[in-house]
């Protein structure tokens, strides 16, 4: 078939009639040869597979191609392990990525199907939770647009987390049966299969003068590969995705089966399936705690084992495995690759342990994601010692040397021994998955500035001591293919015709905005952009809510995880104290506001849904008060995934990022809806600090207690009732909850949430309150000035070139991977320049 253009259509360019005769002929095609239905009988789902399909053929030559290259030329390879892939819809992506949008949306068109209809049937990959599974999906898409061949490793997951419903207010988890209809997307390898072992014991042997270990595992599981072309912008490369589904060797055993056990002949195919059905299984239990270690390990070993084999494949040896291989751990879930190379190079490879540790450490490199200690793993000795008994010898033997080591550094220091050991001895022997990752990587790195010297001074303060050279800073970036391109066309045609069509592939031309920022005109067409965007929001706030919202006013958004430190509850406490308020007031000129939240909590976290409950309560309340009319409204979407994020972004006048300070690492969401003009309300927490730097401080609104301040106040006590004494506003609000003024069916069920917020605030949600209520009031009255507001929303676009994930991918590159960025990306004076306020 001839190669199509890789090039996007400038605005008012025809579209040429070959590649659109040529689609449209392939489409059909495989409409009939590979679904087996003429055009006629097709459903929208058929239409969808056909099309995917024929996108997905493109696409495997430039992959093929890149593949070959990189072997050939024997370039460094970065593999890249994470327990979540939040990669969404690929359909419209890989499109654009390809340069093919204009001429599949015409063939389609040609053909009586729309385009944006077809989008509709691909259903989100339900491979991650939020911003860490997002994350490695951007890292995915800019290291296949920097042309560094890379691959990622996962899991396969059946059913992903879990679908959201939100019945009665209450979240509710069902499965997310995403693989419903299939995925066009992926390839299955049944070649590619590894064997990945549980429980047994160890036998050590005498060979040759040298102790040998010979693991006999009590139980199999087979990993399966399944293959993902992932697209770099412009279609000139292409990495994979590469995610791991498990079975067993022995699927069923049939003289179990003919004994009329129909069940227990298959329960060793259903041991081997839990590992792939869920991500993050419910661990309140021990069988949830151990059915997460195997799923980290089976990934772990399973990629591991695979990467070899490609090394071995091209090098023949594996002496050189750091010089042609960067293996890159995100966050701690991945930690037991420190154990698994080096059983992999001693156990099966003979290496010398010495020689076997030297290339670990220059291999691996550890990002870490956060400062709640209770958030590093940590397993009980136990469940080792029964699940990997061979990588708990490992790891004892790792921490000797490096205890060792300790006592050179600190000579009688028990205390400092104890901080930096492998082994928490404290309350029940437990193994510290964070301090592997770390002793067993080169780099180690945060992911905003804050948090990379917050980490040195916190978690790994000890550790930073010991390896004083290791913790560098990595600030988070986003793709501007996906989020801004894809996600706000409006905006971006707006963006090209203003500074030109080289923003499309050098960030650092959305500066050319700043001279149309103070400009009527521009700002009119800026405003139209956000208002079409709003309305679309709005329609579908009233399809799947049925709330009224008026596209004027002011949409406040807080769409992220819910969790305490990330403080929905200081919204939702801010919100009543502004019902209570308006009601008090009614004939004021209040500033018209819809607040959104979206977010899961996780399945166990009571709190956590206990605070949805509460949201949802008030919204109850507040959105049928006829005295409040149409000057609050709340509205929480359910099931909150990346399709989701791309109608509310662009869409958001307001970013709430009001973490307790010092608790967020870096945060995204931030990022992205910077990126799109919302302005940021938030705490000097995560990559706020450098939104702040970077946009100027006049176009963010920043409140609340620093990172230090926290730390002083928690040390005094988490009693706030002398807060609340001091604000007639917050002890209103809390009372009001407590007393169920929104639960009137049940008048107690958030009393202990006004307990918390009373006598143990241990996220400052009542000690940042008066602050942030004044930060919000502050909206209110920079928001009755139109012109001011807009030109503060065009400065926050035009000076977000430097959030790129580009420019994050450019820095691991250089100074942790040591991989050179390839030919064919874009310019890397292009990338790296960032824009300041």
């Amino acid at each position: 078939m001839p190669e199509p253009s890789f090039h996007l259509p400038t605005p008012g360019q025809p579209v040429d009639e070959l590649a659109v005769a040529e689609i449209k002929g392939a489409i059909l095609a495989k409409l009939r040869l590979a679904i087996g239905k003429e055009a006629g009988q097709a459903t929208r789902q058929d239409w969808y597979h056909a099309t995917a399909l024929t996108l997905r053929d493109r696409i495997v030559h430039r992959w093929l191609t890149a593949e070959k290259e990189s072997y050939d030329a024997g370039r460094k390879r970065v593999y890249y392990l994470s327990l979540e892939f939040l990669i969404g819809r690929l359909f419209t992506d890989a499109l654009n990525n390809m340069g093919l949008l204009k001429v599949f949306e015409t063939a389609l068109g040609d053909l009586g199907v729309g385009l944006w209809d077809l989008r509709k049937c691909e259903p989100d990959a339900a491979l991650g939770n939020g911003g860490l599974g997002r994350l490695a999906a951007c890292f995915m898409d800019s290291m296949a647009t920097l042309a560094i061949p890379a691959m990622g490793y996962g899991i396969r997951y059946d059913f992903g987390l879990f679908r959201q419903v939100i019945v009665d207010g209450w979240q509710q988890e069902y499965p997310d049966v995403w693989l419903n209809f299939g995925n066009p997307w992926e390839f299955q390898r049944p070649e590619v299969v590894y064997h990945v072992h549980f429980g047994g014991g160890v036998e050590h042997v005498d060979d040759k003068g040298r102790d040998r270990a010979i693991w006999h595992p009590g139980e199999t599981v087979q990993a399966v590969a399944y293959d993902t072309p992932i697209v770099g912008w412009r279609g000139q490369h292409v990495n994979a995705l590469r995610l791991w589904s498990a079975r067993s060797p022995d699927p069923l055993k049939l003289d179990v089966f003919n004994r009329g056990d129909y069940l227990g002949a298959s329960a060793e195919e259903s041991r081997a399936e839990a590992i792939c059905k869920f991500l993050y299984p419910n661990d309140e239990s021990a069988a949830g705690r151990e059915l997460r270690l195997r799923q980290e390990y089976f990934f772990v070993s399973a990629s591991l084992q695979d990467l070899v084999q490609r090394h071995l494949g091209a090098d023949g040896q594996l002496r050189s495995l750091a010089q042609k291989a960067a293996l890159q751990l995100n966050d701690t879930h991945p930690s037991l690759a420190v154990a698994e190379l080096m059983r992999i190079l001693v156990d099966l490879h003979y290496f010398r342990w010495d020689e076997a540790w030297k290339i670990t450490v220059a291999t691996l490199s550890y990002t870490n994601h956060t400062l709640l200690p209770e958030a590093l793993e940590t397993w009980p000795v136990e469940i080792f010692e029964r699940l990997l008994p061979r990588h708990l010898e490992i790891i004892y033997r790792i921490n000797a040397a490096h205890l060792a080591q300790a006592e050179a550094r600190c000579p009688g220091d028990i205390d400092f021994r104890a901080a930096v050991s492998l082994i928490d001895e404290r309350a029940g022997r437990r193994v510290r998955m964070g301090q592997l990752a770390f002793v067993g990587s080169h780099r180690i790195n945060g992911v905003s500035a804050m948090h990379s010297e917050l980490m040195k001074e916190t978690v790994f303060n000890d550790l930073n001591h010991l390896y004083p050279d290791r913790i560098t800073n990595k600030t988070n970036g986003i793709t501007f293919r996906r989020w801004l391109m894809l996600a706000n066309p409006k905006l971006t045609l707006l963006l090209r015709q203003s500074c030109g069509e080289a923003v499309l592939d050098d960030p650092s031309e959305l500066a050319g905005l700043e001279s149309h920022a103070s400009d009527s005109g521009f700002q009119q067409k800026f405003r139209d952009v956000k208002r079409h965007n709003k309305v679309a929001l709005a329609r579908l706030i009233g399809e799947r809510q049925n709330v009224k919202v008026d596209p004027s006013a002011l949409f406040d958004v807080q769409i992220k995880r819910i969790h305490e430190y990330k403080r929905q509850l200081l919204n939702i406490l801010e919100t009543v104290a502004l019902y209570q308020a308006i009601r008090d007031q009614p004939k004021r000129n209040w500033v018209p506001r819809v607040k959104i939240f979206a977010g899961k909590a996780a399945a166990s976290y009571r709190y956590a849904k206990l605070i949805i409950k509460l949201i949802n309560d008030v919204a109850a309340i507040v959105n049928n008060d006829p005295a409040i009319e149409d000057r609050l409204k709340i509205v929480f979407l359910d099931d909150y995934n990346v399709s989701l994020a791309e109608m509310i972004i662009p869409a958001a006048d307001l970013s709430e990022q009001i973490s307790t300070a010092g608790m967020e690492a870096s945060g995204t969401g931030n990022m992205k809806l910077a990126l799109n003009g919302a302005l940021t309300i938030g705490t000097l927490d995560g990559a706020n600090i450098e939104i702040r730097d970077h946009v100027g401080a006049d176009n963010i609104a920043i409140f609340g207690m620093e990172a230090g301040d926290v730390m002083v106040r928690r040390k005094q006590g988490l009693d706030a009732t002398d807060v609340i004494r001091g604000s007639p506003q917050l002890a209103r609000a809390i009372n009001a909850i407590g007393a169920g003024e929104f639960s009137p069916g049940e008048p107690s069920r958030f009393e202990s949430i006004a307990h918390a917020l009373r006598y143990l605030d241990h996220y400052m949600v009542s000690a940042d309150f008066d602050s942030y209520y004044a930060a919000q009031r502050g909206i209110d009255a920079r928001w009755q000035v139109a012109p001011a507001w807009t030109r503060a929303s065009i400065l926050n676009v035009a000076r977000m070139a430097w959030f790129s994930s580009d420019r994050t991918i450019r820095e691991y590159a250089e100074d942790i991977w040591n991989v050179p960025v390839g030919a064919t990306a874009p310019s890397a004076a292009a990338a790296q320049r960032g824009v300041t306020g």
